[in-house]
């Protein structure tokens, strides 16, 4: 945000489009960081320590020199709006956006009630189902979570759960979030990496077991529920269509393994504010280092959606051998080649070996 300062961007117009205000506090991000970021200052919790679970494995990590850090969606969305009301040329609307076309040697965005157009559209509507196809993998990350007050003393604020794959693994790779924002009030979220997600009723009685048995909690109220679904997909995204800059999920920057997608946003937006800067087409070809970690989530991706290995196994694997450090800059794609061997050799070599092959082949 601290590029919109930019002189070059004064003389611009910018118009945002949504479908409607965002004034309610419908999500939840969560990412680490090393030092302060960008969106430091609406940071709504941090933890130092987080807790990895299983049946294989457990331990509490600490994540030094990372920090897990939770931004509410709703501190965001008025930190962002009043950031860019303090720019003449930036205009919202809200209005329901049907597609966005190139015409010419401009880009055209279609709503409902008007049609307007620029010389670049910034897109982060998946305006058409993704085409699935033998050749790519197509899982879902989907999570329910309820914010709960306890009655009595129930949380440690200063420590995290970060995976509890101790639940029931019946419906596939399944895992438990739990995010203390106080002695009595936690964010606790139900996820999982599966083909289809599950009726309501089934994340209702996953959450409400997991608060009773694990967390031996029977006198709470639910304050909130937020639900999600993320693609993980190793489906090539189009990063751009003339000038129309596809972004977010729908540009590709959603970690395919794994579903982060905050961190990733960040880091291709720097770099399309830049280019803009330059008086430059915001194109951002991928890297070769995007490249690698597109192999290795591929790879990932086929043991799980072909069920050689659950996530549990996988996931323990790597953080009882390997650094939290280690771990969080591989997730980040961020580790060199002898840091991505030192997390390789941890997981079984025939399964993810064949894996390997079987994705250069395809």
């Amino acid at each position: 945000m601290r590029l919109l300062q930019e002189p070059q961007l004064h003389q611009k117009k910018i118009l945002v489009l949504d479908a409607a205000p965002k004034n309610k506090n419908d999500r939840t991000w969560c990412f680490w960081e090393k030092e302060n970021g960008l969106f430091e200052s609406v940071v709504h919790h941090r933890w130092q320590k987080v807790h990895f679970l299983s049946d294989s494995f457990s331990k509490e990590l600490d994540l030094s020199p990372y920090t897990y850090k939770m931004i509410r969606g709703i501190d965001l969305y008025d930190h962002v709006i009043r950031f860019a009301k303090q720019f003449p040329n930036i205009e919202f609307r809200y209005e329901t956006i049907l597609s966005a076309t190139n015409e010419n040697d401009k880009a055209i965005a279609v709503t409902e009630t008007n049609s307007y157009s620029a010389d670049y559209i910034f897109n982060s509507i998946l305006f058409e189902k993704l085409a699935t196809n033998k050749k790519k993998h197509f899982l879902l990350q989907h999570f329910k979570g309820w914010m709960i007050e306890t009655t009595n003393a129930s949380f440690d604020p200063s420590s995290a759960t970060f995976m509890d794959f101790t639940v029931d693994q019946k419906n596939g790779t399944s895992f438990m979030y739990v995010l203390p924002l106080s002695e009595t009030k936690a964010l606790v979220e139900y996820t999982l990496f599966t083909e289809k997600s599950l009726a309501t009723e089934e994340y209702d009685l996953a959450l409400k077991e997991y608060i009773g048995s694990k967390l031996n909690i029977s006198e709470y109220s639910i304050e909130q529920e937020e639900f999600g679904i993320i693609p993980m997909t190793n489906f090539s995204f189009k990063r751009s269509n003339g000038r129309i800059i596809h972004i977010g999920t729908a540009g590709g920057d959603t970690k395919a393994s794994s579903g982060y997608t905050f961190q990733f946003i960040q880091k291709r937006t720097k770099k399309i504010v830049h280019t803009l800067l330059k008086n430059q087409h915001p194109f951002i070809a991928s890297s070769f280092s995007e490249k690698k970690f597109g192999f290795y989530d591929s790879v990932l991706l086929h043991v799980l959606a072909n069920k050689k290995l659950n996530g549990d196994t996988i996931f323990s694997a790597i953080f009882s051998k390997c650094s939290p450090e280690t771990v969080l800059r591989f997730l980040d794609n961020e580790t060199n080649f002898a840091d991505d061997y030192n997390i390789i050799k941890t997981l079984p070599t025939k399964i993810f070996l064949s894996a390997a092959v079987k994705e250069i082949m395809l």
